[in-house]
């Protein structure tokens, strides 16, 4: 498959950054070869394969990778009514989306593949190393010129990852998707907000990237931090009759996209709100009164008007 201007233009038009990794991925898919994406959460990794897909004309078939996806699920299984009147016939068999993918030529995608079973992942083995698959009473299936594996994989101490064997990754091309930097990372947020002050959706992003460096932070938040951040405040301003310069606005809306994205160190004391607040401030330098609302953070407060009862 020949790439050409157009379709390197299509790919950078729907990806903010990221010009090495597409370059690689369409270099790998245009000489047939399966490809692996790894990095954290949130970096862009299924953004980027769609649009590397839609650029090259190709299918593209989506499997969620889970601890449920068995090759049943995967291969495609008879319909058990029409077996039970018709018999095994070709049919009665309802392609599950390594199949419908290996007919139609197209990418088979698999999101977090290490995250699913070691039987099911056998299966992929067996069709990345021979083009086929043998399905019992079915046949034999032999893939399209256009099929190929394109997988995604969050770090192995990710929860819920277990490591993938050299098997996979012998038959793969395997491509590191680490963070954007801080720029790229702003015309992401500003795309979803696009008339918020870009100074202060920097400083939101600021304070996201530190979540990842912070030394009580075990794991920080993606750029999807950020975003909900923006548009929380864009709509929690417009509740509260002000904007989202206003910090107590900003905090707040921090603390809501925030606090469940990170994941304190063992042994850390304090709080993810206490942590966020203080990146928050550390960012914006606001005053000291501005992060009143945060005094209480942890505590239950009884709702506005609520009466108070007495024994």
């Amino acid at each position: 498959m020949q790439i050409t201007e157009q379709m390197l233009g299509e790919v950078y038009a729907q990806v903010v950054g990221r010009r090495r990794e597409l370059e690689l991925t369409l270099a790998a898919l245009a000489a047939h070869r399966h490809v692996v994406l790894e990095g954290p959460p949130g970096t862009g990794k299924s953004t980027l394969l769609r649009a590397v897909s839609s650029a090259l004309g190709l299918g593209f078939q989506f499997v969620e990778g889970n601890a449920e996806l068995t090759p049943a699920r995967l291969v495609g299984s008879f319909d058990p009514a029409r077996v039970l009147n018709e018999g095994y016939l070709v049919e009665a068999f309802l392609d599950g989306p390594l199949v419908a993918a290996m007919r139609e030529g197209s990418l088979l995608y698999v999101e977090e593949i290490n995250r699913i079973p070691e039987e099911t992942l056998n299966v992929l083995i067996t069709v990345m190393s021979e083009g086929e698959i043998t399905v019992p009473r079915l046949g034999r299936i032999e893939a399209q010129r256009g099929f190929r594996l394109v997988a995604a994989m969050n770090p192995f101490d990710s929860v819920g990852t277990a490591r993938i064997s050299s098997a996979v990754y012998d038959r793969m091309c395997r491509i590191a998707v680490g963070y954007q930097d801080l720029g790229d990372e702003a015309t992401i947020v500003l795309r979803a907000a696009p008339e918020i002050d870009p100074v202060w959706v920097r400083n939101v992003v600021e304070v996201v990237r530190r979540t990842r460096e912070h030394v009580d932070i075990r794991f920080g938040s993606s750029v999807r931090g950020a975003i909900d951040t923006v548009l929380v405040a864009r709509s929690l301003a417009s509740l509260r009759g002000t904007n989202v310069l206003q910090p107590s606005v900003g905090i707040d809306s921090a603390l809501t996209a925030l606090s469940g994205r990170i994941r304190l160190r063992e042994g850390v004391s304090r709080s993810a709100e206490e942590v966020v607040v203080e990146i928050w401030n550390d960012v914006f330098r606001t005053s000291s009164d501005s992060s009143d609302s945060t005094g209480d953070l942890g505590k239950a407060q009884a709702p506005t008007g609520a009466s108070t009862l007495r024994s």
